[in-house]
């Protein structure tokens, strides 16, 4: 059965660091890439949303057209059938039959009449929804070009970091490897409440990394020690001494070189 390798809180230490260097440079990697994804992302859900409202008003103008085409065979079977009582009033005996036919010839005319003003309104409507489409789509493809612009831009970017990001990131694994599950979601939860994710930090002219809060010397003494994990009262954050962060730091830098 294995030994199982028990770690000194020095270890610890320097291990912690080590992971936040690595965690730093992948987050200053990815800070590169900024609000770039995101601008893809929502150019993306533009586009696709442009083509569906052109896709939508095309449709609509095709209900349209088939509507004109109805009220137009409306028309004409109305013409028709003035015709007919009309022929039927050249031959009727008495006046009640042609009051009839003339009710009916009414009838029809004005049947003729809302469809004439009808398809007016959807010939209004057809030149409007044409003319939305064509402001939709040079929208289109304004956004469209816009979006093939980032795309590169965000490719570039990727192209030139992602190899060493991936590298980073199995680093990172294997670093979390080493430390203990409580220390490592401590440590986690530290870098996601701060906002420039530094979770282990420097003591640094008497104060850690970035707090204008001075140490009290016996507290800077103990880091210094090694002995025990200290954490800064104002910030949650894992101090570590100076030196530590030299040596770790210059020990990283080599690491990172040879991804």
């Amino acid at each position: 059965m294995a030994k199982k390798v028990e770690f000194s809180v020095e270890d610890k230490l320097r291990a912690l660091y080590d992971l936040q260097l690595i965690d730093s440079r992948i987050d200053k990697i990815r800070s590169v890439r900024g609000e770039l994804p995101l601008e893809v992302e929502d150019l993306e859900d533009e586009v696709a949303g442009l083509e569906v409202r052109i896709s939508k008003i095309h449709d609509e103008l095709d209900e349209c057209t088939e509507e004109i085409k109805s009220k137009q065979n409306t028309t004409e079977h109305a013409k028709s059938m003035i015709k007919k009582y009309n022929d039927q009033q050249k031959n009727v005996r008495n006046n009640r039959a042609f009051e009839s036919l003339s009710k009916e010839i009414e009838f029809q005319e004005l049947e003729i009449e809302l469809c004439t003003k009808q398809i007016k309104e959807l010939t209004a409507q057809i030149e409007l929804k044409k003319e939305n489409i064509d402001q939709n789509n040079e929208k289109l493809k304004e956004r469209k070009e816009h979006l093939t612009h980032k795309k590169n831009e965000l490719d570039d970017i990727l192209k030139e970091t992602e190899k060493e990001e991936n590298g980073l990131l199995k680093k990172s694994k294997k670093f979390e490897s080493k430390i203990d599950e409580s220390l490592l979601i401590s440590y986690k939860k530290i870098r996601s409440s701060v906002r420039n994710g530094l979770a282990v930090v420097a003591v640094e002219r008497g104060a850690s990394a970035g707090s204008f809060f001075t140490i009290p010397p016996q507290v800077q003494l103990d880091i210094a020690s090694r002995k025990k994990l200290i954490t800064d009262e104002h910030s949650g954050r894992i101090l570590v001494d100076k030196l530590l962060a030299e040596e770790e730091s210059k020990k990283m830098e080599k690491l990172f070189t040879s991804i």
